[in-house]
């Protein structure tokens, strides 16, 4: 089939660990792992007229990643998060405050890129300001298919965003934790199998994911579950794993794989992202086994 373009829309920051940084921010992970598994996908996100800005700029310039659609903002800084890594290797974030990519808008070039495109993606940090909130809500009423990653960070969202957001989205990925936040909103089951068969009915969605971290993940496609759980693998951190799932999960969706598949490939790209440090891997080796599934 015709490689299907995929746009992401939100924030790109600095993850910054006490002893180094690494770029980050979810948008920007899932168009990354996109394009390295496509070759192609479009990001629209804003970065500061700063030094940290100018190092995202001058980095993706360096291993040719198309940034045409991120702008720099003259009067907010880019965007960055501390990131303290627990015992059990997962990640615990302090999120700066009024960033670049709060004050994200669309010009010509921007919405070009959009009316291109075949699925949008989005999530809701970005939109916990009104700007970035409304550009993003400006789409819903395209005929596109909508990706929404909710990744409900602590109070940047709200009933009302959510309920947006599930309305125009055929693809919802959460993770339990988050599930049991729409629950309490939507007055959902307390079995998560049939509070994912709520949700697909009552939003229209058409495939329902929520993952579990070790424990894997469940989707839903409107007829089917699938359950999946990878073996045991080394793990140097988790940070970036849901991001990697969810560019594994927009694709195949797309691709119109069978769930189970899906599920499998989806689980097995977000363990070889926890092997390695940080959110994004150093060089392509991990892609390899993945892109002949999509080629």
């Amino acid at each position: 089939m015709i490689t299907p373009v995929i746009t992401s829309i939100g924030e790109i920051l600095w993850d910054v660990y006490p002893d180094k940084k690494r770029l980050g921010g979810a948008p920007f992970n899932f168009i990354f792992h996109v394009w390295k598994l496509l070759g192609k996908g479009n990001f629209i996100s804003s970065v500061g007229n700063d030094a940290y800005g100018s190092e995202i700029l001058s980095y993706l310039d360096e291993i040719g990643f198309d940034h045409r659609y991120i702008s720099i903002d003259e009067e907010h800084p880019t965007g960055y998060v501390k990131v303290i890594i627990d015992a059990n290797k997962n990640p615990r974030f302090t999120i700066s405050a009024e960033s670049s990519y709060d004050y994200i808008t669309l010009d010509q070039s921007s919405l070009q890129a959009i009316e291109e495109s075949d699925l949008i993606y989005f999530g809701t940090l970005s939109q916990r300001n009104q700007v970035t909130r409304n550009t993003i809500k400006s789409l819903f009423g395209m005929k596109k298919k909508f990706f929404c990653d909710l990744n409900l960070r602590h109070d940047f969202f709200t009933k009302e965003m959510i309920e947006a957001a599930l309305h125009t989205s055929q693809v919802l990925k959460v993770n339990d934790h988050e599930l049991e936040k729409l629950k309490k909103f939507f007055a959902l089951s307390e079995d998560n199998n049939r509070a994912m068969e709520q949700l697909s009915n009552a939003f229209n969605i058409e495939l329902v994911c929520v993952t579990s971290g070790e424990n894997g993940a469940l989707l839903y496609d409107g007829n089917n579950f699938s359950r999946y759980k990878t073996s045991n693998k080394k793990i140097i951190d988790t940070l970036g794993a849901g991001d990697a799932f969810a560019a594994l999960l927009c694709i195949g969706y797309l691709f119109n794989m069978p769930i189970d598949e899906i599920n499998k490939l989806a689980n097995e790209f977000a363990a070889d992202i926890c092997g390695v440090e940080g959110a994004l891997p150093a060089n392509d080796d991990i892609y390899i086994k993945y892109r002949v599934a999509f080629n």
